[in-house]
């Protein structure tokens, strides 16, 4: 196997960058959803939402379009040396990049629901909905490195 490309490494590199802000975002929004749900004033209703506006659009979507841009140069160049097509965890991680996709989109129309009342979902909820996104990084991590042969 040759030796990845500089280029190749680059955006490796970049990669992982992304998927480490769009993670953190992904971790933070529904951690401010709490706090949003369990505020009483106007003040911190109108902070929260100034807050959550600010990291999906500044940092989430950012993130999120880096790291499936990146991902699809990081297949497209790998693919000729470590023949991704031909294996099923590569598909299951895909599957759960979409779903992650999903949880994002729908991160964003809990945001706007958020706008219109404060107390739309409980605090308890958002506590569950917060740990989401743990369990697909902990698969696709599982996928990437162990490549396990199904």
């Amino acid at each position: 196997m040759d030796a990845p490309s500089e280029a190749f490494l680059w955006v490796k590199a970049l990669h992982i960058i992304a998927v480490v802000c769009w993670f953190a975002a992904l971790f933070y929004l529904p951690r401010l959803y709490i706090y949003h749900a369990m505020s009483e004033d106007t003040i911190s209703h109108q902070r929260f939402q100034v807050m959550e506006r600010k990291l999906y659009r500044g940092i989430m979507w950012p993130s999120m379009i880096a790291t499936l841009i990146t991902a699809h140069f990081l297949v497209d160049w790998g693919d000729a040396t470590r023949h991704y097509h031909e294996a099923l965890w590569f598909y299951i991680k895909v599957g759960l990049v979409g779903i992650l996709v999903l949880y994002h989109l729908l991160c964003g129309y809990y945001r706007k629901k958020l706008i219109e009342n404060a107390h739309y979902k409980s605090h308890k909820y958002w506590r569950f909905f917060n740990e989401f996104p743990t369990l697909i990084l902990l698969a696709v991590v599982i996928l990437v490195v162990v490549k396990p042969s199904f």
